[in-house]
């Protein structure tokens, strides 16, 4: 699973809405995040789901309806702009 790394600066703004929380409503999000964190920690030790690596394109439409509605959906744009 991708992790998301965010500054210190983005951090404080996030304290600074939290911080206007109920103290009820903070001690939720403690244990909501202490489980995220022991959830993430299961998930790193083991490998990826073979299933999870690869995958196919699944749809009731013949080949023949998906290429001539991506056909259809194209436009062309021949007006070439100026950037003067």
């Amino acid at each position: 699973m991708a992790h998301i790394v965010i500054s210190n600066k983005i951090l404080d703004r996030y304290l600074r809405f939290l911080a206007r929380f109920d103290n009820k409503s903070k001690k939720r999000l403690i244990n909501k995040l202490k489980e995220s964190m022991e959830k993430n920690d299961v998930m790193e030790n083991e490998p990826p789901e073979l299933g999870s690596l690869f995958g196919a394109w699944v749809d009731d439409r013949s080949s023949d309806e998906i290429i001539k509605e991506i056909l259809s959906a194209r436009v062309e744009k021949r007006e070439i702009e100026n950037f003067e």
